[in-house]
């Protein structure tokens, strides 16, 4: 791979993301007769020459109706999957946001989910030992945290997995969607904690349909549409011509 520019933290170069869907077999008779495209595939271009490149401290929004390729390109970005063609690259610890409880084991207590999940962003037992109680005092789990986390609530769940994505210290922070989920206050909290980091010069790109925290917490949007994009720049003005479009 090519070196990447200097204060950038992610560099999408000419990237292409294809899937194959396959379909069920049919397995009678009367299936292959009445449903003869079974066991045939689908190649779907989710994202078609895409090049993006985030500066080192930059808040950036991804946006664009469901199914446009945006989470996929944020998927591409933490290299939980790969590109067809072109490359993904990043610089700088990196830690994600991407389903709610991803990494967590419903048999174990909270306080057990944080050390693995801790370990999966690259904490050492030491380092999660000296996070753990700042952890525990965001998710505002203190009576639960020794409890399964298949007694938690979905709202519970978000709670611990965005404690611990945003006490690990990491220079890139990627988020689907998920501030979404819970309760006003504990939003209204992980917010204040966001422009906090952006503020102090964290790289941040998010996923959401929620235009007015974009406006908010972002100082630019990348509109995908139909796996390209449609727009890159200022917050203000892509929102405007994305809201235009879908009116």
């Amino acid at each position: 791979m090519k070196v990447m520019k200097r204060g950038n933290a992610i560099e999408v170069k000419n990237m292409t993301k294809v899937f194959n869907v396959y379909f069920d077999k049919a397995n009678t008779l009367k299936e292959k007769l009445l449903f003869w495209k079974r066991g045939n595939k689908e190649v779907r271009t989710v994202l078609k020459d895409i090049n993006v490149e985030i500066k080192k401290g930059e808040t950036v929004a991804l946006i664009g109706t469901n199914g446009s390729g945006k989470s996929t390109l944020l998927k591409l970005m933490t290299k939980i999957i790969y590109p067809t063609k072109g490359t993904v690259q990043t610089k700088g610890k990196l830690t994600s946001l991407l389903e709610l409880g991803a990494g967590f084991h419903p048999d174990f207590s909270g306080r057990e989910n944080i050390y693995f999940n801790a370990s999966i962003f690259g904490l050492s037992k030491k380092e999660i030992d000296k996070r753990l109680d700042d952890i525990i005092a965001f998710s505002e789990l203190e009576e639960f945290i020794d409890n399964p986390v298949r007694t938690y609530s979905s709202g519970m769940y978000m709670r611990l997995a965005f404690s611990v994505a945003i006490n690990v210290d990491a220079d890139i922070l990627l988020i689907d969607e998920i501030l979404a989920v819970g309760d006003q206050h504990f939003q209204d909290k992980c917010f204040k904690k966001l422009e906090s980091l952006r503020d102090s010069n964290k790289t941040i790109v998010i996923v959401t349909h929620s235009l007015e925290s974009v406006k908010k917490l972002c100082n630019r949007a990348i509109w995908i549409k139909d796996g390209i994009v449609k727009e890159d720049g200022n917050t203000k003005d892509v929102i405007e011509k994305y809201l235009k479009e879908c009116q």
